[in-house]
């Protein structure tokens, strides 16, 4: 992956197929063998990453039966865009497509691919995540919208080229501030749920999502809705607790000068490191509390997605009791 990162920022160098493509689709083919059943592409326009949405078209045709989740930014490309883009990738994948609505906050990102259209205040950027999700759905579920909203107009116009999941496919999102989870709750079928950044904690973030959770119910209840409920983790699984404790902890300590590093040690909050027993249990934990989908990420990549396939997948199994 590394030599793969390294060629897709040098003009012109290539020895055969892209190298971070090829492994892109080696990794969700082997995925999809192993009976996981969901995947997220990252859209991240600053990097040497392909965009989200060509990436994901291009392994749609690959695979069969996995969920295939886009990230998206508000503000970079227009709804009306992305309805249209989501639809076409749901009917080549034949009903596999699903939106992650990412609010973005990373001015140079902003700046560089959508001229400068991140919104200045927390409250702005939370009620144009809002407006941009009932644009969406809207294209997807009417034959017509009329929308004239603070942020995008849609004129009495429609969406010709329809999904092929009903009502819509799937919208995931994340937010754990008031304003952006009553726009989820209104406009998304699954919250990722919010959990302090830290394994040690694990049992108290087990109390914490069973809390959110109900909070969460209740309000896309008060439009009418029912709602899903994912989690983010990065997972460490090894034949003894020591070794995954050691791992976690020089994860950690990467995390002080590396951002990728950062990112995965506070997604290590909800606990998933040790053996594969202690794992199950505590997945089984949070499946009890209202967790249905668990969106993974592991290093190394390949060869700890088919650890954690060969030997936590079979040990989940009856969903047990949530005790608070």
């Amino acid at each position: 992956m590394t030599d793969a990162i390294r060629e897709s920022a040098v003009r012109g160098l290539a020895n055969g197929p892209d190298k971070a493509f090829t492994f892109a689709a080696n990794l969700i083919r082997r995925a999809e063998e192993l009976g996981y059943e969901t995947t997220l592409v990252a859209e991240r326009w600053m990097g040497t990453d392909h965009p989200a949405w060509m990436l994901m078209s291009a392994l749609a045709v690959l695979t069969h039966n996995i969920e295939l989740m886009v990230a998206v930014h508000p503000g970079i490309l227009n709804p009306q865009v992305v309805a249209k883009f989501a639809a076409s990738l749901d009917r080549i994948s034949g009903g596999r497509a699903a939106l992650n609505i990412v609010n973005g906050w990373w001015k140079e990102e902003f700046d560089t691919f959508s001229n400068g259209k991140l919104e200045k205040s927390e409250d702005e950027r939370y009620r144009r995540m809002d407006e941009f999700m009932q644009v969406i759905r809207g294209l997807w579920t009417q034959e017509k919208l009329d929308h004239h909203g603070e942020f995008y107009t849609v004129d009495n116009q429609g969406l010709p080229l329809k999904t092929v999941q009903l009502p819509n496919p799937p919208i995931y999102a994340a937010s754990r501030h008031d304003p952006g989870k009553n726009a989820i709750a209104r406009n998304c079928d699954y919250w990722f749920v919010d959990y302090i950044p830290d394994r040690r904690e694990w049992r108290n973030n087990v109390d914490r999502v069973a809390a959110d959770i109900v909070d969460m119910r209740a309000r896309a209840a008060a439009h009418g809705r029912d709602i899903n409920f994912g989690m983010s983790c990065h997972v460490i699984c090894t034949d003894t607790m020591e070794e995954a404790e050691q791992t976690a902890t020089t994860l950690e300590e990467y995390g002080k000068t590396n951002n990728l590093s950062f990112i995965c040690a506070k997604a290590m909050g909800p606990g998933l490191v040790g053996t594969p027993d202690v794992i199950a249990r505590r997945i089984e934990q949070f499946e009890a509390a209202g967790v249905g989908t668990l969106m993974m990420h592991f290093h190394p990549m390949y060869e700890s997605m088919e650890n954690f396939a060969h030997k936590v997948m079979p040990l989940v199994g009856k969903q047990t009791a949530y005790v608070p």
